[in-house]
């Protein structure tokens, strides 16, 4: 299909609110691309307003579709680099979501926020729901900010916060999967040109160190946002019995990733656990439907999953690549 490359005429969507979920869309068009072309500039307005909106009614059943229309809503797709879990690619730059345990909620986070260059929106599809749980959980961040201890925000604001991975060949990916560069003088130029701090440990094991903002500025509304993985990088997010466990049989040095303040203090459980509950308070959800679009500004809010039985294929899509100066 050919569209016109005159812009489209201003389009006012009627977003539904209610407590509990996040704001709704609900469309149907005859042609999803033609109406991603048209309402573009209204949709991603609307995001900003909300934080995200859940768009209901597009059919969006096959992944060829659902990579269109994403496409067309964004201004770029980003490529996955420095992974932590593998994803299933569908289409160019459109992936599986994260695989993640099913029985186990997934902690809301930024998504790769840990990264010097990360999406400004995030973008996902379900094809299949599942057959019980498995919503989306968004988190508003600057929400959160008020909820933490003073304190932990104070000291967030002033140091950032640190990801500290160790690819030991066994618990998580290689480096080599991670950074998708085959041999360590590629990883060693890559890690330079993005503020990443590295050493070669005995056995070929790569240790790097990230240092990044944990508290930003939204760039459009200049709105203090907790933007950060200290929770979910955290080798606490499965509680405290399966962090010493892991210590156990990793040894500290050996965990494939944990997070620390700015400095390098190690971050406990008893913060840890003040991050999760202030997510798990201001949490909204949805249940999925086949052909939902989920369309949600990274800076400002936090996504994470439901635990959920049966089947479930989610789409993701990186989007509007950007970056933030300290």
């Amino acid at each position: 299909m050919t569209f016109s490359s005159r812009p489209p005429q201003s389009v006012e969507l009627q977003v539904e609110r209610r407590p509990g979920t996040p704001a709704l869309l609900q469309v149907d068009p005859d042609d999803p691309l033609q109406w991603a072309f048209e309402t573009r500039r209204a949709l991603r307005s609307a995001v900003v307003d909300h934080g995200a909106v859940l768009v209901r009614g597009l059919g969006l059943y096959d992944s060829i579709l659902a990579g269109d229309v994403v496409r067309m809503l964004a201004d770029d797709l980003m490529a996955e680099r420095e992974a932590f879990a593998p994803r299933v690619p569908y289409t160019d730059r459109v992936y599986s979501t994260t695989r993640w345990p099913r029985g186990i909620p997934m902690c809301p986070h930024h998504e790769l926020s840990y990264r010097d260059w990360f999406p400004a929106s995030m973008m996902f599809v379900c094809l299949s729901p599942p057959v019980l749980g498995g919503a989306t959980v968004l988190v508003d961040s600057p929400t959160v900010l008020t909820a933490l201890p003073a304190s932990l925000v104070k000291r967030c604001e002033r140091e950032g916060w640190m990801l500290v991975r160790t690819y030991n060949g066994d618990v998580g990916p290689s480096w080599s999967d991670a950074f998708g560069i085959g041999d360590r003088h590629g990883v060693e130029d890559y890690c330079r040109a993005h503020s990443i701090e590295f050493e070669w440990r005995r056995g070929g094991q790569l240790r790097t160190r990230q240092r990044r903002p944990a508290v930003v500025r939204h760039p459009i509304t200049g709105v203090r946002c907790w933007f950060n993985e200290i929770a979910y990088y955290s080798e606490w997010v499965f509680g405290p019995e399966t962090a010493h466990e892991l210590r156990d049989l990793l040894g500290p040095d050996g965990l494939p990733a944990t997070t620390c303040f700015g400095d390098g203090t190690p971050i406990g459980w008893d913060l840890v656990s003040h991050i999760m509950q202030a997510y798990s308070a201001n949490a909204v959800r949805e249940p999925w439907q086949s052909g939902d679009l989920l369309v949600v500004d990274n800076i400002r809010t936090a996504h994470g999953r439901d635990p959920y039985t049966g089947p479930r294929e989610v789409l993701a899509a990186m989007a509007d690549q950007c970056t933030l100066a300290e």
